[in-house]
């Protein structure tokens, strides 16, 4: 199994739950190499995104206020960029807040520089900067493709809300 499928099959494990909805660009229209981790999952549970990111997290914020969680899926770190607001200002510190306590599980990853350069801005990694702003989300890198489905099912059974980061240059790696 590759990098990439052990993505797909956690994404299985998450439509187990029944409180899971995907939302996002490209969860079920396609569009973008991710797309295809998302085949398998009943088009009911997916709500399909314009490019609208700040938006999206408000959205997935709502969802989760109504007892949902959320995956919500931004193909690229410099996407979710554009929502920084929402999740910095609004999402991480609804904890602190209120006694609210959200599950979101967003889905993120670092474009690939290969085999074509997309651009600086596909391939930016904000890990750390926002390891930095967040005060009660938890960020999950996946390093490795033997890692992927077990770092998924701890992101579902944490308390909390999630960044789980992909890195798109590590699809086609197998599981060692």
């Amino acid at each position: 199994m590759t990098y990439f499928d052990e993505i797909a099959r956690s994404m299985k494990m998450l439509a187990a739950d029944p409180r899971t909805l995907f939302v996002g660009q490209a969860v079920k229209y396609g569009g973008q190499r991710a797309a295809s981790s998302f085949d398998g999952i009943a088009d009911a549970h997916k709500i399909e995104m314009p490019v609208i990111e700040d938006f999206q997290v408000g959205f997935s914020t709502g969802l989760a206020l109504e007892g949902f969680i959320p995956v919500s899926f931004f193909p690229r770190w410099d996407f979710l960029l554009i929502a920084a607001n929402q999740l910095v200002n609004h999402l991480d510190k609804v904890p602190l807040l209120s006694t609210y306590r959200l599950k979101v599980i967003l889905r993120t990853a670092v474009g690939s520089a290969s085999p074509l350069q997309p651009g600086p801005q596909h391939t930016q990694d904000h890990t750390e900067a926002f390891r930095k702003m967040f005060k009660t989300i938890h960020i999950i890198t996946l390093d490795e493709a033997r890692t992927v489905y077990a770092k998924y099912c701890y992101a579902l059974a944490l308390p909390q809300s999630v960044l789980v980061v992909e890195y798109m240059e590590k699809y086609n790696q197998c599981v060692s």
